[in-house]
């Protein structure tokens, strides 16, 4: 039987029903399409099903959408503006993080709680961070770089 559950994804409220057993990655993707978030081994290795739930990255794959009940969810989705792409995102695409994109939204959300936790890491505590977030083309010098490039961007903002 399916349960009622209020969660607020990317700022957005939803009301759905949902089965007992459906994943939060499932949810995201095939109950409000939001298809950033990846689906890589299902088992919480590989990371790339990364979402923040309130403000902490959780491999969404093993969380059920039920246990989000009345909590917050930012993905992929949620980091772009009308402004334009968050300095993550940019700082991928300049640097050439993406390869082939698969583990880029997990890597990205990891990140981002990094450097809300820590503006100024080095690269050990980058890769740390990400340390949960498999790149199966091991690309990682240019997603380090690229988490760097982003913490001197938000280092540049500051007064």
């Amino acid at each position: 039987m399916k349960r009622l559950i209020q969660i607020t994804v990317n700022g957005k409220r939803y009301e759905k029903a949902v089965s007992p057993s459906q994943t939060l990655v499932d949810f995201l993707r095939y109950e409000l399409g939001l298809t950033g978030t990846k689906k890589g081994c299902e088992l919480g290795d590989c990371g790339s099903c990364t979402v923040l739930l309130n403000g902490k990255p959780v491999n969404s794959c093993l969380v059920l959408a039920v246990q989000a009940h009345g909590k917050e969810v930012e993905t992929i989705e949620g980091l772009a503006t009308g402004e334009g792409l968050h300095p993550l995102q940019e700082a991928f695409v300049e640097k050439g993080a993406i390869q082939c994109g698969f583990c880029t939204p997990g890597m990205i959300m990891s990140a981002k709680y990094l450097l809300e936790q820590n503006p100024h890491p080095d690269q050990l505590q980058i890769r740390k961070a990400i340390s949960g977030n498999l790149c199966r083309c091991t690309g990682y010098q240019k997603i380090i770089e690229a988490i760097a490039a982003a913490s001197e961007k938000v280092k540049g903002d500051s007064p």
